[in-house]
């Protein structure tokens, strides 16, 4: 959490210098049992509440916020999300007051929080987000060294239904278009997320609603996606393979 956090509080920029942050995590990921907090902790005391914490201007602020809540959801590991920050408020949490509810009245905030809804749906809907957090069987890197282009593409996997997710994350607001990602099986990739989405205040780019597998090997794997990443989002295939 804190490499995580004192990453995507940099300018996207400087990003690619600091790559091991988002990867540091997975060297010791299954020695203990991880939870993913951002607590009430890390938004009090002079820290800034989350969304205030992201660079760039507003939309930026918004679409680092989602790209981070997406990277969290895929990253093995429960989770933990403080209240306040599901709709992105501005001020820091206090015990004082009530939350910041007349910011539902601004798009962008009913967006995130539209989006908070759906990451909670996925996560419960799809087991290999969640069956095994806590062993190597549950995750596969695709490339985790793509520093210059700060993107991050791994593999969620239920060992008892087979369920395999891909997840791809831009931490740049440079969009990927002509992205190639290895993938294990061939089969339809639906886009289950898209932190990009309209529906949340993005740009909405994206792959629309899925890709077919191509037999084109990459990433020591025997075939790959040609995608589209969006600048600053997340992106997640849930795979349909071929019976």
């Amino acid at each position: 959490m804190n490499d995580f956090l004192e990453y995507i509080e940099k300018d996207p920029v400087f990003r690619r210098y600091h790559h091991d942050n988002l990867t540091f995590g997975l060297v010791y990921a299954f020695t203990e049992n991880f939870q993913l907090v951002l607590s009430h902790d890390e938004v009090v005391h002079g820290k800034r509440a989350l969304l205030d914490k992201m660079p760039g201007d507003l939309w930026q602020k918004f679409a680092n916020l989602r790209l981070s809540y997406g990277f969290m959801y895929g990253h093995p590991g429960k989770k933990l999300l403080f209240m306040g920050a599901e709709i992105g408020q501005w001020e820091e949490w206090t015990h004082t007051k009530s939350l910041d509810w007349h910011l539902f009245d601004f798009e962008l905030h009913r967006g995130l929080q539209q989006f908070v809804k759906d990451l909670n749906k996925l996560y419960q809907s799809i087991p290999a987000l969640w069956e095994d957090d806590f062993t190597h069987d549950g995750f596969q890197w695709i490339d985790f060294q793509d520093s210059d282009n700060c993107v991050l593409s791994f593999i969620r996997k239920a060992p008892t239904s087979g369920d395999t997710v891909v997840v791809v994350c831009n931490f740049t607001p440079v969009p990927r278009s002509g992205y190639r990602i290895g993938v294990p099986e061939p089969g339809y990739y639906e886009e289950v997320l898209n932190s990009d989405s309209q529906f949340y205040g993005g740009s909405n780019m994206g792959n629309d609603g899925g890709v077919h597998a191509q037999n084109t090997s990459h990433h020591g794997f025997a075939h790959s996606l040609d995608i589209v990443i969006p600048p600053l989002a997340t992106i997640m295939f849930k795979l349909h393979s071929i019976q």
